[in-house]
């Protein structure tokens, strides 16, 4: 019987799986000839072994449990496939809004975004373009955020630029990188929503803001998380995972704000690894 992905992953984690069995499978006698009947003995120990090893989830760390995660989003390279294939993105898609009295808006986005050292390094633009044919840009560039409109550099009110700030802080980045952001890691328990088991995952980085990410206990993705602000809950589900370039990718998220839907976003393309100019995260 073979280990599921998800077991190879923990097993390469927690037990250093296949050492052993090699050792044992090469060894020799005196005079350099293999002994027959104690590799086949060895050999017949160690598929028993393999069998048993099931990795018992209740006894996982909040690192292993991180670390089991970057595997699955990065594969088997882990952050470092992330770090390699994620230099540059170039993403485009649809946000759908929804205001304090129900209307909605479609709004048309490109997303550039060159990737720091942690996420206080990182540059981030997002090109907007609204119904009415109104355009602008918010730009990210780790210790300010400002915006773009018709060529001119203007200061985004203050619930913009925090939204967009949660985005960043309170997304997934902020999971796959916390050991980057220095952040501390927290196991909050198990929970189990809709009959799916999950683990809670607290992530705090910093500033002291802190991310809930549910951890599927079956595939070790993200399927939400919550995060507070000013006293509203918001909460982030996850869907339509697949990979691209190698690396796992939600191609579309739903944003409530205290039980009440506010956003959802549809990624359309995204692409790792294109030239970005890095003139696009400045100021003029």
């Amino acid at each position: 019987m073979f280990l599921s992905f998800r077991n190879v992953i923990l097993c390469i984690l927690l037990l250093g799986v296949g050492a052993p069995a090699a050792l044992a499978q090469n060894q020799t006698d005196a005079s350099g000839k293999t002994d027959k009947k104690e590799a086949k003995t060895d050999k017949k120990e160690e598929k028993n072994d393999n069998k048993q090893q099931v990795v018992d989830p209740s006894k996982l760390t909040a690192e292993q449990v991180a670390e089991s995660t970057i595997l699955i989003y990065g594969g088997l390279l882990g952050r470092q496939n992330l770090n390699q294939i994620r230099k540059t993105t170039l993403e485009r898609g649809k946000i759908f809004l929804t205001d304090a009295k129900g209307r909605a808006e479609t709004v048309n986005y490109d997303r550039w975004i060159l990737r720091g050292d942690n996420l206080n390094k990182e540059k981030i633009r997002v090109d907007q373009a609204f119904p009415n044919g109104e355009k602008f840009s918010l730009i990210y560039t780790g210790d300010k955020v400002f915006g773009i409109y018709k060529d001119s550099v203007f200061t985004p009110r203050e619930d913009a630029t925090s939204a967009f700030q949660n985005q960043i802080w309170h997304g997934l980045e902020g999971l796959l990188r916390y050991k980057e952001n220095e952040s501390k890691l927290e196991l909050a328990g198990r929970d189990k929503v809709m009959g799916v088991e999950y683990f809670l995952l607290d992530v705090t980085d910093k500033q002291n803001r802190k991310t809930r990410f549910y951890v599927s206990l079956k595939s070790y993705r993200v399927m939400m998380l919550e995060y507070e602000e000013a006293g509203v809950k918001y909460r982030r589900k996850f869907y339509d995972y697949r990979y691209a370039q190698g690396t796992l990718v939600p191609y579309r998220s739903v944003l409530w704000a205290d039980d009440k839907q506010i956003e959802e976003s549809e990624i359309g393309t995204t692409t790792f690894g294109q030239k970005v100019e890095p003139e696009l995260f400045q100021e003029g």
